[in-house]
């Protein structure tokens, strides 16, 4: 494991030498440079694995060799895609080009699928017409060879993946790891076959080949989250409260959306609370600091809606209190925020924002329904104006 990694940070050393650029150049020079890596050695260990397949007529080993061929495709797709992902802005793609990143993972995916189904295929042949397979201690030398390099392959790709926080590395380091799986079932079908005479080659195949189409349906998933909008991570939610809520001005915030263009082109929006009564030009001024920081800082575009909010208004305070005590009884799961009353001589309007999780047990509908009900009961003069926020 330590001999691993001491590999990794020998041939980072090298290899990347200037560390020092912008991040989405650097995440750039790491991809491609994981990806050259990734293909000379997944060529290596075909040309070994496939050398062996065929001199010793066994479909598992073979289908082996072309699992790692595969790889070698998947990890020259994935330099083209690191290619272009550091592609800047233009008129056409005002955000860049760091999604290309995940549509190179996708195509990735699809190939390893293909690849499982043809293996598994080829598998049911040879179980159906099963050929001798011949034993030699060359071939089981060179799939205890192959694990040991998978076994690298491995820790380098999860350190570059984790280095620079990249989905597609990350996943092909998971594929490494079920290669090493798979080269250990059909090392331990090869010894199998030689002490008991039972031909498992075609079964191991099929073996292989299961693995393969499981790893390609789990990477198809992991990449296309990021391209349909995954939900910001709890760490990176928390920080960016933490981080506005510590400004002197800022009562509170909410609605926060967070979405990105590539794992390090993050946008961001969010309604920061701000006492009514401050001077405007003071509060504009926090706002404009919070989004220049977070720019500098966190390098993520943040756009701020500034919403005042009355607080020494006791008869609203009142009211708002005995909103939030029917907001509780429902369900410790929804809150409110952006409670105002426009106070009227026949009716008032309380108008408010309701947070509620998704999957709740209400429908939107039921929800404003039951609370406008119990705000009724308060005084028949109350009309509600809600609006439902999905957290």
């Amino acid at each position: 494991m330590k001999d691993g990694e001491t590999l990794t940070n020998l041939l980072i050393k090298i290899f990347m030498k200037n560390r020092n650029e912008n991040e989405l150049k650097t995440r750039e020079r790491y991809g491609k440079f994981a990806s050259i890596v990734g293909i000379c050695t997944n060529i290596l260990l075909f040309i070994i694995k496939f050398t062996v397949g065929i001199a010793f007529n066994s479909i598992s080993i073979t289908a082996d060799a072309i699992n790692n061929l595969s790889d070698s495709g998947t990890s020259l797709v994935t330099f083209v895609g690191f290619k272009l992902s550091g592609k800047p802005a233009d008129s056409q793609h005002p955000y860049g080009h760091a999604r290309m990143e995940y549509i190179a993972g996708l195509i990735v995916s699809f190939i390893i699928l293909f690849l499982g189904l043809q293996t598994g295929k080829a598998s049911i042949e040879k179980i159906i017409h099963p050929q001798e397979a011949s034993f030699s201690i060359v071939a089981v030398v060179m799939l205890i060879i192959s694990i040991l390099i998978k076994g690298w392959q491995f820790l380098f790709y999860r350190k570059i993946g984790r280095t620079i926080d990249s989905i597609t590395l990350l996943a092909t380091s998971v594929d490494s790891r079920n290669d090493i799986y798979s080269t250990f079932a059909v090392l331990v079908s090869v010894i199998i076959t030689r002490l008991t005479g039972f031909n498992l080659d075609g079964y191991m195949g099929l073996v292989v080949a299961f693995l393969i189409i499981i790893t390609a349906i789990g990477l198809i998933k992991d990449t296309i989250n990021p391209l349909l909008g995954n939900a910001p991570s709890k760490e990176l939610v928390d920080s960016i409260y933490e981080k506005i809520l510590s400004y002197n001005g800022i009562i509170g915030l909410h609605d926060l959306i967070v979405h990105n263009y590539g794992a390090a082109q993050y946008f961001a929006s969010v309604h920061c609370e701000v006492c009514a009564e401050q001077d405007v030009m003071v509060s504009h001024d926090i706002i404009d600091n919070i989004e220049r920081d977070f720019l500098k800082d966190y390098n993520i575009h943040l756009v701020i809606h500034m919403d005042p909010i009355v607080r020494n208004d006791e008869k609203t305070n009142a009211l708002k209190a005995k909103v939030i005590d029917i907001i509780n009884s429902i369900s410790e799961k929804i809150s409110i925020h952006d409670f105002r009353v426009v106070w009227g001589i026949t009716h008032s309007n309380l108008i408010f924002d309701v947070v509620v999780p998704f999957n709740f047990y209400l429908s939107d509908r039921e929800l404003v329904e039951h609370i406008s009900e119990k705000i009724l009961e308060i005084d028949e003069s109350y009309n509600s104006i809600i609006t439902i926020d999905h957290e």
